[in-house]
């Protein structure tokens, strides 16, 4: 019966992104243009649109629910037992590729194709994820030209350039297999001795990296891909690597609000769908807690100031900033009761068990409540719906032809 359900769910989104919403009229914002019988016929087809999603949700147990909240890392590069339980058993969102797990071309293809196979009679597509910025931070395999760094595009200030940037790493993307990329960052880089950012970053000046890091972001975008920008709410300012330990800025909310913010104001406003938030201590915000782990910066700051409604996402929850505090499996409780939606566990299958049971336990003594579970989960299934997701495999790539695009893009 089960998987009869979702066989019918999998049916339903079909129709869903075959028929999409073009035959919808578009709503007038003078309620008196539109008669009482097209409005009922307009919201009867939204519901219509929206019911698979509902229809899934409610035929989730918590367990699966759970296991949609997490992005998992893996050990090697094939596919191995532990995530297969995990995919199998646990039923996770999503997982990332680090450069541990990079081999050759056909091996990340190999790779991505089975973790595919194994969640295909699930019915809800992987989140199959990956760092790809260009320049010193890219995942790629040896022979495929990558896209140059965020400070090269930022000085030749050319939207055209940066745009046609995020096309070439989608494209790229899309051959392995992947749907989702952990760029562009939108990090001021402000300080100079910042020892994570640096050329990472587009440009000290907010407006220049507003302008030509979202036009990555569109590129990206506009190929399939989720474009996951970062990291909330800046990074460009830190002393510390927060891969190593917790790094502290103190700035005022003003200070803020005129320097790293803006990018992120800006993505809010193009309907960024994916936002990660950092591991960084900011005391104006939140004295007590990293940003990833914070309420005041995720709730408050993020969602209810700045009005963000999309898919909230932790940076790596394995990082020195947040074990030299926490457990993985206590900061992940934490920053799902602060408002993050997606947990990023990129560490050992131990990490990631104790964290799928930390968030059961926290369910069945209701310090997580259905309500609160089922709007993650939500967001979630909406976002794998809007991308059309599917579990389908890729053939092996073709590096000439992807160079031979490289060319014909990034002049």
């Amino acid at each position: 019966m089960k998987a009869m359900k979702h066989a019918c769910w999998v049916i339903a989104f079909s129709i869903l992104f075959v028929t999409g919403c073009s035959h919808i009229k578009p709503v007038d914002n003078k309620a008196e243009s539109i008669s009482f019988s097209e409005r009922a016929q307009i919201d009867s087809e939204i519901e219509w649109r929206v019911s698979p999603i509902e229809e899934r949700l409610a035929s989730m147990t918590v367990e699966e629910k759970i296991g949609q909240l997490l992005i998992v890392g893996l050990e090697g590069t094939t596919y191995n037992n532990k995530l297969d339980k995990l995919i199998k058993q646990h039923h996770i969102g999503g997982i990332i590729l680090l450069g541990r797990n990079i081999s050759t071309s056909n091996q990340i293809v190999g790779l991505l194709n089975d973790a595919k196979k194994a969640n295909r009679e699930y019915g809800i597509p992987l989140f199959l994820s990956v760092d790809e910025e260009g320049g010193r931070v890219s995942r790629l395999p040896k022979g495929l030209k990558k896209s140059p760094s965020a400070a090269k595009i930022g000085k030749r200030n050319n939207e055209t350039l940066a745009y046609d940037s995020g096309v070439y790493m989608a494209t790229l993307l899309n051959a392995f297999g992947y749907n989702m990329n952990y760029a562009p960052d939108l990090d001021v880089n402000s300080n100079p001795r910042n020892p994570v950012i640096g050329d990472r970053s587009y440009s000290a000046n907010p407006v220049t990296v507003s302008k030509i890091g979202l036009a990555v972001r569109r590129g990206i975008t506009d190929q399939g891909v989720i474009s996951v920008v970062k990291h909330f709410p800046g990074h460009g300012d830190t002393h510390t690597d927060s891969h190593k330990s917790l790094p502290v800025i103190d700035k005022s909310l003003h200070e803020l609000e005129k320097t790293e913010l803006v990018p992120f104001q800006q993505a809010i406003a193009e309907q960024v769908d994916v936002i990660m938030v950092a591991h960084i201590l900011f005391p104006a915000l939140d004295a007590d807690n990293p940003s990833s782990l914070s309420k005041k910066v995720i709730n408050d700051l993020l969602k209810n100031r700045m009005g963000y409604e999309g898919v909230v996402i932790t940076d790596d929850l394995t990082m020195g900033a947040i074990v030299n505090d926490y457990t993985v499996a206590e900061a992940a409780l934490k920053s799902f009761l602060a408002g993050s939606d997606l947990l990023l566990v990129a560490g050992d299958y131990n990490n990631q068990l104790e964290t799928i049971e930390k968030l059961n336990a926290a369910v069945k003594s209701g310090d997580i409540s259905k309500e609160r579970l089922n709007s993650s989960v939500r967001r979630i299934l909406q976002l794998k719906e809007r991308f059309k997701m599917e579990d389908t495999a890729k053939e092996e790539v073709n590096i000439d032809r992807m160079n031979k695009k490289f060319h014909e893009l990034i002049r």
